[in-house]
């Protein structure tokens, strides 16, 4: 296999000087505050076209399209700046017309709470012709701007200027009955993205959720959950199936949703050949693993994938429509085990070119799937985006993922484990400051959020820039992380918050204990659930962090509990909190009379995950008992704070805080 660079210098950044590591808070925060250079890609139907999307601005995202055959220069195609829009993705329906998703929030002035939607764009490669796709009516405005559809299965042939897309049909009154609409519910519509016209392909069901094309583009799968009478979710998903020949609603499976690692078959993929469904159950031992169900009325189901003491948490679809190749799974690395013998050799082939780095991402593909769209990262490297050519063997590097980190030296991220209190061993990742001998430093410990996530192996730009500024960064996988099984998540890491959070110390214990951290400069940082995580540390032992940070965190759990009442999301979200002491006993808030450590917290106005109010009583609360604390807001900015501008003003207020606060 051989590597060149011919032919793509038009959009290569590869070429770049090798920027100076930086000396100061500020130089860091800017590269690694800054948003990733490469936001969603997406190769055309003859693999002849790259699209991608990427910052403009500090908030604001662009479309650029690309003619890799001429090799002309990135034209921008699209533009969105509204810091209260986002464009998410743009993907190639032809080589002429894209559609792209744009996600949009807008307060609500009932409920004085900020509310998040859809909206699908078509366009042409240079811009042209941009056609916002709506529902047929005018009577209700918002459910025509926030319920914008989601795309269900592209082209097969770049001829096929149509997509399937799901439609929200909202009923409606009036006296007119020409304007009155009696339907209620989710669809599926077929949309020409060329000429406009759509055709209804399934009527809409009041109980549906969404639903699955297989990869010929027939709908085999609907999802439904009621509404009780009280307008709040069951907590039941039940799931149908189409067989080849017939439009008739079959039952396939029903699970229980509220909570994690509940049984029932949760179908993901469906593949039109061996006419099966692909998707993910929780096996004997109390993992997820892969089964398969047979759609011929037989309803056969058979584990397809496990590993031991590890979920299996993606399936890995190739293709415009989703051909089902492999699945994936995350142990102290991420892997991919490929079912299809081709997929299977390219990706060995792919990744001892690219030696260093975990199994590679095949990001896209042409119609024929003879050139790939690959993306090699690894924890050193933020990634670069390649065009593989299956026919020549060629390899082609065409953007990088981070542009800011290009030539600089990261810091290596390490698999290790620690004890626990109770002599359970938990696992964890270590990063030390390059250069470091990884012995008495200033030291971060960071919970992730969640609580039902985990951390992986891989680039992490809040890692890399403290390791930037010389602490050592351990992230724990906590009992109450996914990934590892039942019996690892347990009720979750709110209801069983002291053991989620007794792990979280003993992390910063562990640090000391190898010498790595400076008992007098060892700190928590944490964002969302790790920010909870980050301050509830606080309630068990006060003496152990010496600053704490909470990005975004949540910090009443009964506050928590209520803020949903207004949606119909209520009762799950209230069935995975629970109900008693722990509320009280679980929230940072209620316990501040514990808190020893000086506390930075900080929160975006705009987070529809963790309502602006947990941060903003947190700080009332630690202020009226006298501790220490300081709170940052930005205004208009969601839970991930995705603005460069703001990020690199949060890392640089961080630094500062815990340089003053490990002060000795």
């Amino acid at each position: 296999m051989r590597k060149y660079f011919a032919g793509v210098s038009a959009i290569s950044l590869c070429a770049l000087a090798a920027p100076a590591l930086a000396e100061t808070a500020e130089e860091a925060a800017a590269v690694f505050g800054a948003r990733q250079s490469v936001l969603h890609v997406s190769l055309s139907p003859s693999g002849k076209k790259l699209a991608y999307v990427a910052p403009f601005g500090s908030h604001g995202e662009t479309l650029y399209t690309v003619d890799l055959e001429a090799g002309t220069p990135p034209q921008r195609s699209l533009v969105s700046d509204d810091i209260s829009g986002d464009l998410t993705s743009c993907r190639w329906v032809t080589d002429e017309r894209l559609i792209c998703r744009l996600y949009m929030t807008t307060k609500d002035a009932t409920l004085g709470k900020f509310l998040g939607g859809t909206r699908l764009i078509a366009i042409d490669a240079d811009g042209q012709n941009a056609q916002s796709i709506e529902a047929p009516r005018n009577l209700r405005a918002l459910a025509g701007i926030w319920n914008g559809g989601s795309i269900i299965s592209l082209n097969s042939e770049s001829s096929d200027s149509s997509i399937l897309m799901s439609r929200q049909y909202v009923k409606e009154e009036s006296l007119n009955t020409r304007l009155a609409n009696s339907e209620d519910g989710i669809g599926v519509i077929s949309y020409d993205i060329v000429s406009g016209k759509e055709r209804k392909v399934e009527g809409p069901d009041k109980d549906a959720r969404f639903y699955l094309a297989d990869d010929s583009g027939r709908i085999r799968i609907k999802a439904t959950q009621n509404l009780n009478p009280s307008g709040y979710y069951d907590d039941t998903v039940a799931y149908f199936y189409r067989t080849a020949d017939s439009d008739r609603w079959l039952p396939l499976s029903r699970v229980e949703v509220a909570k994690g690692y509940t049984p029932g078959f949760r179908p993901q993929a469906v593949d039109a050949k061996s006419n099966l469904a692909y998707g993910y159950d929780v096996d004997e031992s109390g993992h997820y693993a892969l089964y398969s169900m047979s759609l011929d009325g037989a309803n056969t189901r058979t584990k397809v994938f496990a590993v031991s003491d590890y979920d299996v948490d993606d399936v890995v679809t190739l293709g415009r429509r989703g051909r089902v190749i492999g699945a994936s799974y995350a142990t102290e690395k991420r892997y991919v085990r490929y079912f299809d013998p081709v997929m299977d050799e390219l990706a060995t082939a792919l990744a001892g070119a690219l030696p260093g780095r975990p199994p590679i991402n095949i990001a896209g593909a042409s119609s024929d799937e003879n050139e790939l769209l690959v993306i090699a990262a690894s924890d050193t490297d933020p990634g670069m985006l390649y065009m593989f050519d299956q026919t020549a063997k060629s390899l082609s590097p065409l953007l990088p993922i981070r542009e800011e980190t290009v030539g600089r030296q990261l810091a290596s991220m390490k698999a290790v484990t620690y004890t626990a209190a109770d002599g359970t061993r938990v696992p964890a990742y270590l990063t030390l400051p390059p250069g470091s001998d990884g012995k008495n430093l200033p030291a971060v410990v960071m919970p992730h959020g969640g609580p039902s996530a985990r951390d992986e192996w891989g680039f992490d730009w809040l890692v890399q820039f403290f390791a930037a500024r010389g602490y050592a960064v351990l992230q724990p996988n906590f009992r109450g992380s996914a990934g590892y099984g039942a019996n690892w998540f347990g009720e979750n890491g709110f209801q069983n918050w002291r053991t989620a959070i007794s792990d979280v110390n003993d992390a910063g214990r562990w640090l000391i204990a190898e010498g790595i951290a400076d008992a007098s400069k060892l700190s928590t940082v944490g964002w969302s659930y790790g920010g909870y995580a980050a301050l509830q540390s606080q309630v068990l032992d006060p003496s152990l962090y010496k600053a704490v940070v909470a990005i975004a965190p949540v910090t009443d759990l009964r506050r928590l509990r209520e803020e949903d009442r207004e949606f119909s999301s209520y009762s799950l979200i209230a069935k995975q909190l629970g109900d008693g002491p722990h509320l009280v006993e679980g929230s940072p808030t209620q316990n501040v009379a514990r808190f020893a450590s000086p506390v930075l917290i900080v929160h975006g106005d705009a987070d529809q995950n963790v309502n602006v109010e947990q941060g903003r009583r947190m700080n009332e609360a630690l202020v009226k008992a006298g501790k220490t604390v300081e709170y940052i807001e930005f205004d208009d900015l969601a839970h991930d704070l995705d603005d460069s501008a703001a990020r690199k003003e949060m890392l640089v207020k961080i630094d500062q805080f815990l340089a003053a606060s490990l002060r000795n």
